[in-house]
């Protein structure tokens, strides 16, 4: 490894070899991260387009230690509540699919706030929204980090659905766009 001019404590980049496909899935490598910020990014361009402001003071921040679960552990001391966007898992015990927005009730960190998590699934069950409702024991998301970190808020945690985690990921358009919608209205109704 030395020869190649590598060594403890590089980084190293893997090609995410991304496909698409004529039915609208997406196939690549990290796309847990790169979906959510697409959804994000894609949330303020439409709101700019429609001219929508939103009904809370609202705050995107895109940590670049997520993974490591530490990156939200400080955030701005105005924020009283928390949305993580993230994957949500597919598997064989669990609901969620390519196709839906994932809304995780409880994970690693313990239960998210009741009161986020019931607003969402209203909104996506009112609004006819792919959604889906999981538990993710082995995972943790940014709103975890908030609360080790000694933030006193309350959080949630949706994303597009997204298969085969950490490595060669699929996820559908359709999981994006059900995301997308269900900030959206999170943020306006």
């Amino acid at each position: 490894m030395e020869k190649l001019g590598i060594s403890a404590g590089d980084f190293i980049f893997i090609d995410p070899k991304t496909t698409i496909t004529e039915s609208g899935f997406i196939k690549s490598r990290f796309i847990d991260d790169k979906g959510s910020v697409a959804c994000l990014i894609s949330l303020l361009e439409l709101m700019k387009r429609e001219n929508v402001v939103p009904t809370y003071t609202t705050k995107i921040f895109i940590s670049t230690y997520e993974e490591v679960g530490h990156g939200s552990s400080y955030i701005p001391p105005d924020i009283t509540e928390m949305i993580a966007v993230d994957m949500g898992c597919i598997g064989d015990d669990l609901s969620c699919s390519e196709y839906d927005v994932s809304i995780c009730a409880k994970d690693s960190g313990g239960p998210y706030d009741y009161n986020m998590t019931t607003r969402l699934i209203d909104l996506a069950r009112e609004n006819n929204i792919n959604f889906a409702v999981d538990i993710y024991p082995m995972y943790g998301s940014d709103v975890v980090a908030a609360l080790r970190g000694g933030n006193n808020i309350k959080g949630a945690l949706i994303g597009p659905g997204v298969h085969a985690s950490h490595g060669m990921e699929r996820t559908h358009y359709s999981a994006l766009e059900n995301t997308i919608k269900l900030l959206y209205l999170y943020l306006t109704k």
